[in-house]
């Protein structure tokens, strides 16, 4: 019976080979691998935290060099799908995003891909392009990672007028909470939950260095500016600016979804700014300003724009050289936009201006496939963002002080749109294949 039963199983695994190859040889193969690689480039380009638009792009670019006659595609945050055609037969494939990083190195490395295609290409070929891509670890370690995070919040507090102990609380703390969203998004726990503990750890780190200072009987000046700079790492720049940027290109579904998760992502950095308001409190009045005299405001200004610039860029893997270029744009349109809100021009106006210069100057460093536009443009404006007036809307809303409150979101989003429409205003002067259709 033995016998008979192994002879059975291998007539049986016979059959189901010549089924198997009965079924390939009426599939469209070729199609199959060009749309597979194809779906490939979309989804690893994705994941590594560009705008849906520039994936559509990508994709369809390689899907000419592979030969195929059409190419559509839909991209949102979550997912894509899309549809290869070649005379009259076509294939469909859907796929998930699960992964809601950004890695600069690898955008540059997408980036470069799509522009050196050949004309003809076959889908080896660019899956042996992918693959190089996608074994580049990390530039930097975690370690330094971290460091850089605290680098770059450390500039924040010296923007938002924090003092020196609070400086080096800050880079401590920010770098604690950043070594915490690696260490969890890499066992890959909860977006959500990762933020708020991360926020959870910095604040607390924050607030327990103010706490043990406060129990020295020193006179402590318990300002938020170092709070809240703590954990401005957290901030979803990327996802909210290319989901605007989406938006503005009329591709809603992919739009409302980036902005939905960054707003998430921001809500959860706010749960923990509260909480722990909740049990210490921070004074949200502005501080006297030093008379530096003029030289000495543009390099309170300049330094710290820069170094935060740097941190950010570092932070999201990118190459010393991208990230040294992203800084000095972030520097020069932060200290024209602080510059120009010292002279008396609304905030908004100053952002928006500034913001501009920053998409213009970084198209004209980005020319010729230098670099990715995106990848220079979001960690100039970064140090931008108003931490401290979200933080007093905050700290109205626990005292049920709701004017006050919204009187500071309402600044909070002026401002944040201010950032967004330069960006947009900027991408519509500097890329005509971006502000025309398809």
């Amino acid at each position: 019976m033995d016998v008979v039963s192994g002879q059975d199983d291998e007539w049986d695994d016979t059959q189901v080979r010549a089924t198997h190859e009965l079924e390939e040889s009426l599939e469209p193969v070729a199609l199959i691998e060009q749309s597979r690689v194809v779906m490939r480039t979309g989804r690893l380009m994705l994941a590594a935290g560009t705008a849906s638009y520039r994936v559509k792009q990508a994709m369809r670019e390689v899907a000419l060099a592979l030969g195929v006659d059409g190419h559509t595609n839909q991209v949102a945050l979550t997912d894509i799908a899309t549809t290869s055609h070649r005379g009259r037969i076509f294939r469909t494939e859907v796929a998930e995003n699960h992964v809601f990083s950004v890695n600069t190195d690898r955008l540059l490395r997408f980036d470069r891909l799509r522009r050196t295609l050949p004309a003809h290409t076959t889908p080896r070929e660019v899956h042996r392009a992918l693959d190089q891509i996608e074994a580049r670890g990390p530039l930097y370690p975690g370690w330094v990672n971290s460091a850089v995070a605290g680098l770059a919040c450390a500039a924040f507090a010296v923007l938002n007028g924090a003092l020196a102990w609070e400086v080096v609380t800050v880079l401590v703390a920010a770098a604690c909470g950043q070594w915490t969203r690696r260490a969890l998004g890499h066992k890959g726990f909860n977006p959500f939950g990762v933020t708020l503990a991360a926020a959870l750890v910095s604040t607390g780190i924050y607030s327990g260095v103010v706490g043990i200072i406060s129990t020295t009987g020193a006179d402590v000046d318990t300002h938020a500016a170092g709070m809240i700079s703590s954990v401005l790492f957290l901030l979803p720049g990327f996802v909210l600016i290319t989901g605007v940027l989406d938006m503005a290109k009329m591709d809603l579904q992919a739009g409302i979804q980036r902005i939905t998760y960054g707003t998430m992502i921001t809500m959860a950095a706010g749960v923990a700014v509260w909480v722990v308001s909740l049990v210490t409190a921070f004074d949200t009045r502005p501080r006297p300003d030093h008379d530096w005299g003029v030289y000495g405001d543009i390099g309170v200004w300049a330094i710290p724009s820069a170094c935060g610039v740097l941190g950010f860029s570092l932070m999201f893997n990118s190459p010393w050289r991208m990230a040294l270029t992203a800084a000095l744009i972030g520097c020069i349109a932060n200290t024209g936009r602080l510059a120009a809100m010292d002279a008396g021009m609304e905030t908004q106006i100053a952002t928006a201006l500034a913001c501009i210069l920053v998409g213009c100057l970084a198209a004209f460093a980005a020319r010729g496939g230098r670099f990715p536009v995106i990848t220079l443009s979001v960690p100039a404006v970064l140090v931008m963002i108003p931490g401290v007036a979200a933080h007093e809307a905050l700290v109205a809303l626990n005292d049920s002080d709701y004017l006050t409150a919204m009187g500071g979101l309402l600044e909070v989003t002026l401002v944040m749109l201010s950032i967004m429409v330069g960006l947009v205003v900027a991408k519509l002067l500097t890329d005509k294949h971006w502000a025309f259709a398809d």
